[in-house]
């Protein structure tokens, strides 16, 4: 009975194993793909500043490696995100055999929409943050001051944007899984959105530099996008129909 029981637990950490092995050779690839193109990524994402610095001006690295790793590591977080939507489609095929036939035809469209919804908040802070951020920090360097970013603390700084945005478009989705689990529902959403206006604001104060500036660009698509997730929850209320539940076969019984 004993040897029974841990069968079940063996196959699945044998499967959990295939998923991260398929995830980590998939970025691996990607990698090996983009790692000759290092010092171009780098240019890339370090243009949106390069075009703000003043005439002369230009990055610095302090630290001797730093030219030769920060565009590696920037490599790195690039195949990263660049693999994202193979690494949750593992993540949906573990978890898939234990969902119900309705939670499926949610998970699939959710994972394909935080994708897509992370990649805009990542393009939205390349295109829109940097440009207007980095411009209003140039104008207001004092007299005397000259602007030379080293190009480690460059990347941690825009990385961290990167997340904070990318994190923050996801909003929609958890509110559509708080309203399909029934922890809420977009009426009660709806009566907080004053506290959520305030709760954006503060968001955008702990997620991006200490400036008002790239808080409000953070705080006002939030917010934003706090509206779209409860107009789409509203297809989503209740959770599981019973109905629904009673007409399927349950995963465990059916394994």
């Amino acid at each position: 009975m004993a040897v029974e029981d841990t069968q079940p637990l063996i196959s699945h950490l044998i499967e959990l194993r295939k998923r991260l092995l398929n995830a980590i050779i998939c970025i691996i690839v990607v990698f090996l793909a983009l790692v000759y193109f290092a010092n171009d990524i780098y240019q890339l994402v370090a243009s949106p500043l390069i075009k703000q610095m003043p005439l002369g001006a230009s990055m610095i690295a302090t630290d001797v490696a730093s030219p030769f790793f920060t565009p590696i590591k920037l490599t790195m977080i690039v195949s990263v995100f660049v693999s994202a939507p193979f690494i949750l489609y593992q993540v949906w095929a573990f978890v898939a055999p234990a969902l119900y036939k309705h939670e499926r035809r949610l998970m699939m469209p959710l994972l394909f929409s935080s994708s897509a919804l992370f990649y805009l908040g990542v393009a939205f802070a390349y295109f829109v943050v940097f440009p207007l951020a980095f411009a209003f920090f140039a104008k207001t360097a004092p007299a005397g001051v000259q602007i030379a970013t080293d190009i480690n603390n460059y990347l941690d700084f825009v990385m961290a944007l990167f997340m904070a945005f990318g994190v923050s478009f996801e909003v929609p989705i958890a509110i559509v899984l708080l309203c399909w689990s029934g922890v809420t529902t977009p009426e009660d959403l709806k009566k907080k959105r004053p506290y959520v206006l305030v709760g954006a604001f503060v968001v955008g104060m702990l997620l991006t530099p200490p400036d008002v500036f790239s808080q409000t660009l953070l705080a006002i698509p939030m917010y934003l996008l706090f509206e779209i997730g409860v107009f789409f929850a509203r297809f989503y209320v209740g959770g599981r129909r019973r109905s629904d539940v009673d007409n399927e076969t349950d995963p465990d019984q059916s394994a």
